[in-house]
């Protein structure tokens, strides 16, 4: 498929704001099983829609099927797709993404009657930088930008602005309250990639109801496998159109990786003396939000 400039610095962008991948299943079909009993929902339009269900906490019970799920972004859904979605029985779609990425890649394609709730946490300017960036085709500025480890750096700013952040930490709450009884219902959450805002709500929460951090981690990784051949076709695309001589320098801005994690883990403990004190003084959750996020979801 031939795209237009614009829309293939802005594919590019997103992929990059985000890298074997999962072989999908025909539409309608039930989504194969990982380790642990992961459930990836297959699509046309989306590669990063699972089923945060199935993880088995520290008492020995599961995290119920079917209740939560967390995306990537979906303005790009098929007809096929929309109908697979409305197969969840979604009572709400959280919509993480700021107001420009919205701007530039269109708004959630969804069931009718399912409008999405806009909550932005701030990406701290990275996909309007990366547009910038990439489409100047300037090797030497794109090195300045990338190189020599800053894009690393340029991640880890970003997990440890969902600590400090007083307005992302208010959407992220809002979003767990939702979950512990505010909305009766399946909810989705997620952002342009599925893999930051997304990966740290989903770690917050898989925690949060005794999940192990082993195994909310693993969960956390597996965006690196589900988003895999996506973006190494967005490095090629914008090698063949001339728009970068190095596309491996998106590579650290298109995965996750343990170090980023690791970046909000550690402001999360230099402010609130760890991920708990996070939920209670950062989050401001209450025991009884805590108790409903475990009731509900927890069996």
């Amino acid at each position: 498929m031939h795209l237009s400039r614009r829309a293939l610095l802005s594919t590019a962008a997103a992929a990059a704001a985000t890298a074997v991948v999962v072989p999908q299943a025909a539409a309608g079909t039930r989504p194969p099983a990982l380790s642990e009993g992961v459930r990836h929902i297959p699509l046309e339009g989306a590669v990063n829609v699972r089923d945060l269900g199935g993880y088995r906490t520290y008492d020995g019970e599961r995290v119920r099927y079917g209740r939560v799920f967390r995306a990537d972004e979906l303005g790009k859904l098929t007809e096929a797709d929309v109908r697979t979605v409305a197969g969840l029985d979604l009572a709400r779609v959280v919509d993480f993404r700021v107001p420009f990425e919205v701007g530039q890649n269109g708004p959630d394609r969804l069931p009718p009657g399912l409008t999405p709730v806009a909550r932005p946490v701030s990406d701290l300017g990275l996909f309007a930088q990366l547009l910038s960036v990439i489409g100047s085709a300037d090797p030497v500025r794109q090195e300045e930008a990338l190189g020599g480890g800053r894009g690393e750096e340029l991640m880890r700013a970003i997990y440890r602005a969902f600590v400090t952040d007083q307005d992302n930490r208010a959407r992220f709450a809002e979003t767990l309250r939702d979950l512990s009884g505010e909305v009766r219902g399946p909810l989705l959450y997620h952002c342009t990639s599925g893999k930051d805002r997304t990966g740290w709500t989903s770690y917050v929460l898989l925690r949060a109801l005794g999940v192990p951090e082993a195994s909310a981690r693993q969960d956390f990784l597996l965006s690196n496998v589900f988003r895999a051949e996506a973006d190494r076709r967005t490095r090629e695309a914008v090698r063949e159109r001339g728009l970068m001589e190095n596309p491996d320098l998106l590579i650290p801005v298109q995965e996750v990786r343990s170090s980023y994690l690791d970046a909000a883990l550690d402001e999360a403990e230099r402010d609130y003396g760890g991920l708990f004190g996070y939920l209670r003084d950062g989050l401001s959750l209450s025991a009884w939000t805590l108790l409903g996020l475990r009731f509900r979801l927890v069996s």
